[in-house]
């Protein structure tokens, strides 16, 4: 057979660039072309720890679906220890570096600053962030008035998660709670609280049955207050596609979920990745920013040659001060400083960046409130 001829045939890059035609004009971040804004139900907007905004609002930059700005001071080394026990493999937190060793003389743990959390959210800002989700909630030793804080001090749009994490970090009382006493309290948390997501939830190696309780619980909280869901799957992204089952069974449509980090799962044919794109969830590429990031570049790329651009979430779930700017790293910016550029060289184009890091984000937020918000 002879070769086709060169002129007729296209490079990985000139196919996603091809992808991306239609908005030339489009700049990462910035304003969408209105051809391409994406539609919201009427009456729906994003609740974010101050007020609640029109999904609109947040058109002009970059939303980071899953980071933490409130941890408890123990969580990380907890949380390393745990995985340690579990799998001495997975001692490390995606491309995270652990968290450093105690300065001398000690100082306040950083997600206890103000001014230096502040600081990195006007520096967030700076990068083209135009709003940070908080995926924390109070068994992670998220407080919740901390965020409020950090808000008024940035001026950066926080939309605050809640619910429980994984079985490790569970409260005692999930043992022995009925799924609808789960699912009741939810429904508490976010109706008394200025959350704006069930997030991050979680199973932490192999799902656990307390973990399917509280999955099942989640959705039957979602149905009645419509808040949408993002997951945090096992080592290494285990039980996703359960987790999306557990969630559709309590009657959530996939819409309304992230699959998180699912950019650990090493897969060059993204095999379960495609699968719940094709159901209709947006999968979480959430850990991003370090030297991860050469294996899911490729990953990305086939997914979007695939058609599943609209069902990518970007992230990089910061946890350790060393990743801040203050601590030598890129910040929370860095999923638009760091990891947008790799993808930009492998050919996707602006238009395409902009639809996965600014629009997809605000579809996923965006829900009409069952109940208004609480004075």
């Amino acid at each position: 057979m002879l070769a086709e001829p060169r002129s007729l045939r296209l490079t990985r890059r000139e196919a996603l660039n091809i992808l991306g035609l239609g908005a030339a004009a489009a700049v990462l971040p910035g304003a969408a072309s209105g051809a391409n804004s994406p539609q919201f139900p009427k009456g729906a907007i994003i609740r974010t720890i101050l007020k609640d905004l029109p999904p609109e609002a947040l058109a002009g930059g970059s939303t980071l679906f899953h980071e933490h700005m409130s941890l408890a001071e123990d969580f990380m080394p907890r949380w390393m220890s745990y995985a340690r026990a579990t799998n001495p493999q997975s001692g490390r937190r995606g491309a995270a570096p652990p968290p450093p060793a105690p300065a001398t003389p000690p100082q306040p743990f950083f997600m206890q600053d103000p001014e230096l959390m502040a600081d990195e959210m006007r520096a967030a800002a700076k990068d083209g962030v135009s709003c940070i989700v908080d995926g924390g909630h109070p068994d992670m030793g998220r407080d919740l008035e901390f965020l409020k804080e950090l808000s008024v001090k940035s001026g950066l749009p926080i939309v605050a998660g809640c619910g429980f994490y994984t079985q490790p970090f569970y409260p005692a009382e999930i043992a022995t709670w009925s799924e609808d006493q789960i699912a009741q309290e939810l429904i508490r948390q976010a109706n008394s609280q200025p959350v704006g997501v069930f997030g991050e939830i979680g199973s932490w190696d192999e799902i656990t049955d307390n973990e399917r309780k509280v999955f099942r619980a989640v959705g039957k909280a979602h149905v009645a207050t419509n808040l949408p869901i993002f997951t945090h799957t096992g080592i290494p992204g285990k039980s996703a596609m359960e987790q999306l089952d557990l969630l559709e069974g309590a009657g959530v449509k996939p819409q309304r979920i992230v699959i998180g980090h699912l950019g650990n799962l090493n897969d060059p044919k993204v095999e379960v990745h495609k699968a719940i794109c094709k159901r209709g969830a947006f999968i979480g590429f959430d850990r991003q920013g370090g030297p991860g990031d050469a294996r899911q570049v490729p990953m990305v790329v086939a997914l979007i040659e695939a058609g599943y651009a609209d069902n990518l979430m970007f992230s990089s779930d910061l946890s350790s001060e060393a990743q801040t700017k203050k601590g030598g790293g890129a910040g929370y910016g860095k999923t638009l400083t760091v990891w947008v550029p790799k993808l930009r060289q492998a050919g996707v184009s602006d238009e395409i960046l902009h639809g996965i890091t600014v629009d997809n984000p605000r579809r996923f937020l965006a829900f009409v409130p069952k109940k208004k918000r609480k004075a």
